[in-house]
């Protein structure tokens, strides 16, 4: 046993060199034996009664020795043989590591070599111009995968990718090149292109089939275009071409009526250039607009975009050039065709609307000839759509244009005017019935059924008559404009019709904001100017109250809607303040001359009578030009009242005056009563009526009813030059005239300014109570 374990321990270094599973097998045999010897000695001691005391101790020496042993092998093998199972490992993670880099490296070499097959094949198709292969080879796998490899910092590798790039701006300089010599631009010279002559200089130049020494079953054109598609610079080039193109030809032949496009043949090449022909058109027809465009693009198609390809970004089918072409221009084109064609081309008069059907053919055929060269599909367009809407916007433009001449009309000159008389009517169009036969037949027979009563009051001629005045000619083809809007409403869609309507009421509208702030100065400080206002607000305000009423049978409005009558009152005010501002400016201008007649005291002095009368006389011709300014304009009862209104400030203010008077002298007294005998004998010449309004003289004859204080001035007057016996009769013991219009105070202070203080003075104060 002993030797076993000294065996065991001896080779315990050199257990990386024998069969460890062969020592534990040995082990375990002499692990059984003992057990065996054991089990023999237990069954002898228990069973067989025998003394085996010495031996069982022996045998448990025994066990403790095979027990220490098998501790020992066990720390052996956890420290030993772990130990050397990491060695292994380690080593056999760089020998994977070594085969996987040795893996990589042939990988790199092998697609170097495809590298340099690739390149090899590419410089033999870029030197045949077979563009398609070169790009092809360009764009393979192996040139891929080289671009997208990570040892970035090889040297040979840097240079394999800066030769990479240099190759792809060779070939897209050679396909660059060929693209030119395809389509070769002639632009003009001048930067200005504002005018049609600007763009005479336009030329392309369509050199199909690649060069001149080009032979072979396939043309150039393909490959070319082709080769740019796999590179990715195709819609990079038809875009430039595209906006070329707009700019230069499509533009101005829809924009200039007079350019034309010509196409000519020569050698080398096909050339669409533009011409110019005379003509006197502002705009351009859409028929003409069309067959121009179609002339440059069916050119294109059959020499440069006609042929299909498949692209790398599209992923079904194929896709020609054409439509790529259309898909870039076509939203700017079709918006130009709307804008400077189209748009001028929408009827202004509803009844033209009939005839715009031909340009919408025009319009459907024009795009399906696009859609069978491909350059459209086959969805529906912006400039069909806009056509076929031609209802909408012939209400549009029609709004618009109305209100752009309704502006100008409320912006111009006011001085010319016409005259209204009481026999005015407005011109209204001939307007469908509203209702049938049988409706009109039933109407008639109704009021033949109606009783006719005795006593019934009708309507005078003369009612909702204009009175006689004078309004602005624009004024009045202001309410010509909204008439005819409105008789184009009639018949119209009922969009168009509710548009057309709302329009009207914005003319009116747009008067009451424009004009007032537009000639607000010119209305203050012309007289003239302000009562043509106040008549135009009132003529405006008069055929609110029926226009309404005169189209209300014919629009497909809501019965609830107000039409213009809810105008009236505000446009009825209009004319008022400005009138009345006109006034207010009047009454300062004339109490500012009754100012520097020095209160009218002290008018025995030379001086002071010389500027009162200066005062008065002023205030005359100022009545006097007011007159021959506003009695032709304004309606006669508006004149008198405007004019008895100033009369009257002015009697007011030189009564006042006199009044405050504390002494008149008898000099003073004749003075006085000399002033107020020229405002009594002038004032009233102010309301002679005009040779045409001889009827009207009783306006002359009650200046009383216009100038409230008139009877107190001719009172005032007569008490000047009267003595006290007269001035105590006329009081009447306060049922005189002086009575009407003096009160006891005044009249006392007055008598005690003119007479001196004597018993007959005072008898007479107190016979005024």
């Amino acid at each position: 046993m002993a030797s076993f374990v000294t065996e065991v321990l001896a080779s315990s270094g050199k257990l990386e060199k024998e069969d460890l599973a062969g020592k534990i097998s040995k082990l375990s045999r002499r692990v059984e034996e003992t057990k065996e010897e054991v089990s023999d000695m237990i069954n002898k001691k228990y069973n067989e009664f025998l003394p085996t005391m010495q031996t069982a101790e022996e045998l448990m020496d025994l066990v403790d020795a095979v027990s220490r042993e098998i501790d020992t092998l066990k720390s052996c093998i956890e420290n030993e043989v772990q130990r050397n199972l990491h060695e292994a490992a380690t080593e056999y993670s760089k020998l994977r590591q070594q085969l996987e880099k040795n893996t990589a490296v042939i990988g790199i070499l092998q697609h170097l070599k495809e590298f340099d097959s690739a390149m090899g094949e590419y410089y033999q198709a870029l030197q045949g111009k077979k563009y398609i292969a070169a790009a092809e080879q360009y764009a393979q796998e192996s040139v891929a995968a080289l671009q997208t490899w990570s040892c970035s910092d090889t040297s040979l590798l840097k240079a394999l990718r800066s030769e990479l790039t240099i190759q792809r701006e060779n070939l897209s300089y050679h396909l660059g090149e060929e693209w030119h010599k395809l389509a070769v631009w002639k632009l003009p010279p001048s930067k200005d292109l504002t005018s049609a002559k600007a763009f005479l200089g336009t030329e392309l130049h369509l050199n199909c089939g690649g060069s001149k020494d080009e032979s072979g079953p396939h043309p150039l054109l393909p490959s070319v275009l082709q080769a740019l598609a796999v590179q990715g610079e195709l819609h990079k080039k038809i875009k430039m071409f595209g906006h070329v193109l707009l700019k230069y030809i499509l533009r101005p032949v829809i924009m200039y009526p007079s350019l034309v496009v010509e196409v000519g043949q020569n050698e080398q090449a096909t050339v669409v250039s533009l011409q110019m022909q005379e003509t006197s058109a502002l705009n351009s027809t859409p028929s003409q607009v069309y067959n121009k465009v179609c002339i440059v693009l069916e050119t294109l198609h059959k020499h440069l975009f006609g042929r299909p390809f498949p692209f790398a970004d599209v992923s079904v089918g194929e896709q020609k050039v054409s439509l790529v072409v259309g898909d870039l221009i076509w939203e700017d084109l079709s918006d130009c065709i709307i804008k400077e064609c189209l748009l001028h081309s929408i009827p202004s008069s509803s009844c033209q609307l009939d005839q715009y059907s031909a340009v919408i053919d025009e319009t459907e055929q024009f795009e399906k000839h696009l859609k069978e060269m491909g350059y459209l599909s086959g969805e529906a367009t912006d400039l069909l759509k806009y056509a076929r809407n031609v209802n909408s916007h012939f209400a549009t433009k029609k709004c618009q244009d109305v209100i752009v001449a309704a502006r100008k009309l409320m912006t111009a000159e006011m001085h010319s005017t016409v005259k209204i008389s009481p026999d005015y009517k407005l011109s209204l169009p001939k307007l469908p019935s509203p209702g049938g036969e049988r409706e009109r037949f039933e109407g008639r027979k109704a009021c033949q059924q109606e009783p006719q009563l005795e006593s019934e009051q009708q309507l005078g001629p003369r009612t909702l008559c204009l009175p006689v005045c004078r309004v602005s000619e624009s004024v009045q083809q202001i309410v010509e404009l909204a008439v005819h809007t409105l008789s184009e409403a009639v018949g119209s869609s009922t969009t168009c019709a509710v548009q057309l309507f709302y329009t009207v009421r914005n003319i009116f509208h747009l008067f009451y904001d424009v004009v007032p702030m537009y000639h607000k100065e010119s209305f203050l400080k012309f007289p003239h100017l302000a009562a043509i206002q106040h008549n135009n607000c009132m003529f405006l305000a008069h055929h609110l109250l029926t226009l309404g009423h005169q189209f209300k049978p014919h629009l497909p409005l809501k019965d609830s809607i107000a039409y213009f009558v809810d105008l009236v009152p505000s446009f009825r005010r209009l004319g008022i303040q400005c009138f009345v501002a006109q006034m207010n400016v009047q009454k300062s201008e004339m109490l500012e001359r009754l100012s520097n007649g020095r209160n009218f005291a002290n008018l025995d002095d030379d001086e002071n009578y010389s500027a009162a009368s200066k005062a008065v006389r002023q205030v005359i011709h100022q009545l006097r030009r007011l007159g021959k300014v506003w009695q032709d304009v304004l309606p006669v009862n508006v004149y008198c009242k405007a004019m008895g209104t100033l009369l009257n400030t002015a009697i007011c203010d030189i009564t006042a005056k006199i009044l405050q008077l504390e002494d008149i002298s008898s000099e003073d007294g004749a003075h006085l009563y000399a002033l107020c005998q020229i405002i009594l004998e002038e004032g009233p010449l102010v309301f002679t009526p005009l040779p045409e309004e001889s009827k009207n003289k009783k306006y002359q004859e009650e200046v009383p009813v216009y100038v409230k204080k008139w009877m107190t001035f001719k009172e005032l007057s007569i008490v000047l030059q009267a003595s006290l016996q007269e001035i105590v009769d006329r009081w009447a013991e306060g049922k005189g005239p002086l009575a009407l219009v003096f009160t006891s105070n005044e009249m006392k202070g007055l008598i005690r300014a003119l007479f001196q203080n004597t018993d007959r003075r005072a008898v007479a104060l107190t016979k005024i109570k």
